[in-house]
């Protein structure tokens, strides 16, 4: 179906970018009915939203004219939560409205405030920027809203999130009450819908999307990884898929220190976190999208808003804390009609979790083992006997350097330093432990573990046929399960349910592993230095043997020779001596000797 636009200068634009066909959500806030109305919207993130409220606002700021009229004040005030995305809208708003003579300015932090001020001054017809910088020049006197006709709330649940409640409230309250409110965000909660009540009038609802339904073009992906292996995972999983990625971190510092590795290894990567400077994200971004950076390393406040071209991989090196920042962050790749892949790095210990919020988010995942070396170089095989160079047509000047070599060097000789020089910038793929696959019915949530000190069964033997081990720590050291649990869980990367029976003797204990986990618990204790853990024989087939110190020795006096038993003296005669006078009365009241 074609866009149903009817003004000239915006068909030419659309036409010109290659524009054929609307997404759901431009074609719904396209509908006859739409026409002048407040427009409550939820879509997905990459769905064509900055397009579709560019279309919708052609009925208010155009009308029937092909050309933008003359203002000194702005007509549209579209408000974005991040300077990353606020830029993205002015750009494509910029070329949307470039035949009907638009001006549009962009007013958001990190920039300089005098030169948006100087730009206000001379006047323009859109504005975009983000809701603290909008308030700064509202207040300054810098942006005048008398004669705006339109408010345009981009992402209005992640401004929530990120605390602009007041700054919205603010410049929603300073704007005419006549004018259009479009409120866009990807999901409609109850703060939102609050919003929407106090600020727009008889808003039209469009839900473009299902409640809790993932991106139709994104394929989901859980790997299982051992714990200490998640960075060789993630660089096993960028070799094999070799497409331009954006890696989700948790927080600032494994931003840093993932990007550091990553460009250690050979990889062409970028970060972006909150420490950075604006110069610094806009160097950042730049090498993303001009292609000197292949991976994008970010927390989730840095990445919100960020619009990479041709982005088919996103990796969750930490998993989301909830089902919306999981969709949100998923949510950068399978654009704009484009397929992409969101894998989740799944260490044993949480997978449960893993689980859990792709059950919330309604995703249906494939549960896959990290790439090996093997993997990565057939692949690699199969990319180079598929180099887009060996299909092309060689000029004469190719030609005639190749007869050149052919003359001096063997063709196998050509063909092998082909081979490595095709394949020098690659980085080395990690060696990765491949987990056995679980079992088809997973074991029952097991009781807390036993208290006891005894060598006797603990309540915890729900594992059935696991493999035992050793920790050179028992009664001797306090040995208790309250605190054993914990640290067998933290030294091999698993959790309390994989456990099951521990007997404590004298000088170690013995633990059993569920069969499932047993490898990957000795290679991850192995690797975090864990000497302490070594695998044992089950306790009834080896008990270890009891300390002997041997038969009580009599005391000794070198002196006097061995000590002699002697009968217990009186209590008067041993304390008469050292009783006070009061307390001789109360004896003889008592009559005692």
């Amino acid at each position: 179906m074609p866009f149903p636009v009817t003004n000239a200068s915006l068909a030419r634009a659309l036409a010109q970018r290659g524009y054929a066909e609307p997404t759901s959500v431009q074609s719904a806030v396209l509908a006859p009915e739409t026409e002048g109305r407040d427009l409550l919207v939820s879509a997905q993130t990459g769905s064509g939203k900055t397009v579709a409220f560019g279309l919708a606002l052609a009925s208010t700021v155009l009308g029937e004219n092909e050309a933008m009229p003359a203002t000194q004040a702005p007509l549209v005030l579209v408000i974005a939560p991040t300077r990353e995305l606020a830029l993205q809208v002015h750009a494509e708003l910029t070329w949307l409205y470039e035949f009907a003579g638009a001006r549009i300015l962009s007013c958001v932090g990190g920039m300089d405030a005098r030169r948006e001020a100087r730009l206000l001054a001379q006047g323009c017809h859109f504005v975009v920027g983000t809701p603290g910088r909008l308030k700064d020049h509202i207040e300054r006197g810098n942006l005048r809203l008398s004669e705006l006709e339109a408010v345009v709330l981009d992402e209005a649940d992640e401004m929530l999130d990120l605390g602009f409640r007041e700054e919205l409230e603010f410049i929603l309250s300073a704007a005419p009450e006549g004018r259009r409110t479009l409120l866009f965000s990807a999901t409609i909660a109850r703060e939102i819908a609050a919003l929407a009540r106090t600020y727009q009038q008889n808003a039209l609802r469009i839900d473009t999307v299902a409640a809790n339904q993932p991106h139709a073009d994104i394929e989901y992906r859980a790997v299982r990884v051992v714990a200490h292996e998640l960075e060789a995972a993630l660089v096993n999983i960028l070799r094999a898929q070799d497409s331009r990625a954006l890696v989700f971190c948790a927080t600032r510092d494994n931003v840093r220190t993932l990007h550091a590795n990553l460009v250690a290894r050979g990889f062409t990567a970028a970060a972006l976190s909150g420490e950075l400077s604006q110069a610094e994200r806009n160097a950042a971004l730049s090498a993303l999208r001009d292609g000197r950076a292949q991976v994008c390393i970010a927390t989730d406040v840095a990445a919100r808003g960020l619009d990479l071209p041709d982005l088919d991989l996103v990796i969750h090196a930490d998993l989301p804390t909830n089902k919306a920042t999981f969709l949100h962050r998923s949510g950068r790749t399978g654009r704009a009609g484009r397929k992409g892949v969101s894998v989740l790095l799944v260490p044993h210990m949480r997978r449960r979790r893993a689980e859990m919020l792709l059950r919330e988010a309604n995703a249906n995942a494939i549960w896959v083992d990290p790439p090996t070396p093997e993997d990565i170089r057939a692949k690699d095989e199969e990319r180079l006997l598929n180099h887009p160079l060996l299909g092309e047509t060689p000029d004469e000047a190719a030609l005639a350097l190749a007869a050149r070599l052919l003359e001096r060097t063997a063709p196998d000789v050509i063909a092998s330093a082909f081979v490595k020089l095709a394949q020098a910038h690659l980085p080395t793929p990690a060696h990765v432990t491949i987990l056995p696959p679980e079992p088809a019915a997973r074991p029952a949530r097991a009781p807390r573990a036993s208290t006891s000190h005894g060598p006797g069964p603990s309540p915890r033997a729900t594992v059935s046929n696991g493999t035992w081990f050793r920790l050179a720590l028992g009664r001797k050291q306090n040995a208790d399960p309250r605190w054993l649990v914990p640290l067998i869980c933290k030294a091999g990367g698993i959790t309390k349910q994989e456990i099951g029976s521990i007997r404590i003797f004298d000088r170690e204990t013995k633990f059993e592993i569920a069969p499932h986990a047993a490898q990957a618990f000795a290679a991850s204790a192995a690797a975090q230095g864990e000497a302490q853990i070594q695998p044992a024989s089950p306790p009834g087939s080896a008990p270890p043997r009891p300390h002997f110190d041997g038969p009580a020795k009599p005391a000794f006096n070198k002196q006097k020779g061995p000590a002699k038993p002697h009968a217990a003296k009186p209590y008067a005669a041993k304390h008469d001596g050292k009783l006070n006078e009061q307390q001789r009365r109360r004896r003889n009241k008592a009559g005692k000797p």
